[in-house]
C-alpha cells in the first residue's frame, strides 16, 4: 500500500496547482463569509431590539430567537461553502483515495447505511443519523468501506423543548473478517479503569448490565486501554490473539483517538472518535498548511490501512 510519505509528495506535488487554485477560491470565500455574518449578526440584533417588549413579557421567547439566530447562520454557512467543499472533495481528496488504490470507489455524498452501525452494536441506537465522503472497495482480496458518521439522540426538556445529543461523530469503518463467528464480542475504550483506578473501576465494568459478560486478558497494555465484552469467553480470547491485541493498540495510537471495535458475523466494526467531519476543507486555514495537508492524509491512511495493520487479509482462520 502506498506510504504515508509517499502520499504527502503526491498532495504536494500532484495536487499543489488545484490546491493553489482552490487556495485563492477559500480566501475569496472567507471575505465573503465574514461580510455576510457581520451583516446577518446586525440584523438579529435589530430585530431582537425591536422585539425587546416581547422578550421582557417572555424570557423563552430570547431563548428562541437565539436558537433560530444558530440554526439559519449554520444554513446560510453550509449554503456558502457547499460549492467550494465539492470541488475541495473531487479535486483533492478522491485524487488521494485513488492514489492509496485507483479501485477503491468514492462518493463525498453517502455514507456507511444505519443498519451497519446498528450491527455493530457499538453505541446506543440512533434517532437520526447522517454523514458523508463514503469509501468502499476491495484491498487485496479483503472488502472494506468507510465513512464520516454523525449519530444523534433525541431528547426533550420538561417544558417539551427538543434538543439533540451526540452518539458518535467520526470516522466509522466496516471490513470482511475471514472468519464468522458465533457470538458477538466488543472492545471498547476502558474509560471506567482509568478514571476511577483498578477496583473500582473493575467493578464497574463488571456491573454493566447493557453489555455481555466482561472478558479479562493477559495482556496489561491492552487492559489498560480497552475493556472487553463477549456474549462467549471462549470465541472472544479465540479472535483477541496476543498478536491481534497488540496490532489494535498500535491502531488506537496511531489515530490517536478513542476507537471502539465489535466482531459480529463474518465483520470486524471500528468506530474512531474524532467529534468533526473529517474531510471537510478548511475555510478560515490555508490550505497549503502542512499540519492541515497531513490531518486528511493520515486519516486517509489510517482507514484504508486498517487491513494491512490488523492483518485482515491474511487467511489466519478458514470460514466456518
Amino acid at each position: 500500500m502506498t506510504s504515508t510519505s509517499e502520499l504527502t509528495d503526491f498532495y504536494y506535488k500532484t495536487l499543489y496547482p488545484t490546491l493553489q487554485e482552490l487556495e485563492q477560491e477559500r480566501k475569496n470565500l472567507r471575505h465573503r463569509i465574514i461580510v455576510i455574518g457581520v451583516i446577518y449578526s446586525l440584523v438579529v440584533f435589530l430585530l431582537a431590539f425591536a422585539l425587546l417588549p416581547l422578550i421582557n413579557e417572555s424570557p423563552d421567547f430570547l431563548f428562541f430567537i437565539g436558537a433560530g439566530y444558530i440554526a439559519l447562520g449554520a444554513i446560510i454557512y453550509k449554503f456558502l461553502i457547499k460549492d467550494y467543499t465539492k470541488e475541495f472533495k473531487q479535486n483533492i481528496i478522491k485524487p488521494l483515495i485513488h492514489a492509496i488504490d485507483e479501485k477503491l470507489s468514492y462518493n463525498c455524498d453517502h455514507h456507511v447505511t444505519e443498519h451497519l452501525f446498528r450491527r455493530s452494536d457499538l453505541f446506543s441506537e440512533p434517532d437520526r443519523m447522517n454523514g458523508n465522503d463514503y469509501v468502499r472497495g476491495n484491498i487485496d482480496g479483503t472488502k472494506i468501506e468507510f465513512s464520516d458518521i454523525h449519530a444523534e439522540k433525541r431528547q426533550k426538556d420538561s417544558k417539551g423543548r427538543e434538543s439533540w445529543s451526540t452518539i458518535f461523530k467520526g470516522l466509522f469503518i466496516v471490513a470482511e473478517f475471514n472468519k464468522n463467528f458465533h457470538g458477538k464480542t466488543l472492545v471498547l475504550p476502558d474509560t471506567a479503569q482509568s478514571t476511577f483506578g483498578n477496583l473500582i473501576g473493575n467493578w464497574l465494568q463488571s456491573n454493566n448490565f447493557s453489555r455481555d459478560e466482561l472478558v479479562k486478558m493477559d495482556d496489561n497494555n491492552f487492559e489498560r486501554e480497552f475493556v472487553v465484552y463477549s456474549s462467549d469467553q471462549i470465541e472472544a480470547r479465540y479472535i483477541l490473539s496476543h498478536a491481534l491485541m497488540k496490532k489494535l493498540l498500535n491502531f488506537k495510537n496511531k489515530s490517536e483517538h478513542p476507537v471502539y471495535i465489535s466482531f459480529i458475523g463474518n465483520h470486524i466494526h471500528m468506530a474512531v472518535y474524532y467529534d468533526k467531519d473529517l474531510f471537510e476543507p478548511s475555510v478560515f486555514r490555508s490550505l497549503l498548511e502542512y499540519k492541515i495537508a497531513m490531518e486528511y492524509v493520515k486519516t486517509l491512511h489510517l482507514a484504508i490501512g486498517i487491513v494491512d495493520e490488523l492483518k485482515l487479509n491474511q487467511k489466519l482462520w478458514s470460514k466456518q
